[in-house]
């Protein structure tokens, strides 16, 4: 293929430009846990430490919201790492016969 040419014989010179792309977060997600009656207090701490990788003192201040409110935040992550979180969460309590609820809200 043959060069681009200008009007004064030069070959074309292209000009490489940078331009300012506005790189958007992509939104937040809350995980929740939900209080029922039949998961444990332990579970719930042992769920927050392992697959929220939270310290047991936080961990404990998790489980107390949501054995007193009703609810809990477990972490704030983009959708996909929320989704895989609750997933995962679903599956450990399923195998402990635990009704432990987990969902996930929009920040």
């Amino acid at each position: 293929m043959m060069p681009d040419w200008e009007e004064d014989g030069a070959p074309g010179v292209g000009m490489l430009t940078e331009t300012a792309k506005q790189i958007e977060k992509p939104p937040l997600f809350k995980v929740l846990l939900h209080n029922d009656d039949f998961t444990t207090m332990e579970f719930v701490v042992d769920i927050l430490q392992h697959v929220f990788h939270r310290p047991e003192t936080e961990a404990l201040h998790v489980m107390l919201a949501v054995h007193h409110q009703g609810v809990g935040v477990a972490g704030v992550y983009p959708y996909e790492i929320a989704e895989a979180k609750v997933d995962k969460v679903t599956e450990l309590a399923g195998a402990q016969d635990f009704p432990l609820l987990c969902t996930l809200e929009q920040e």
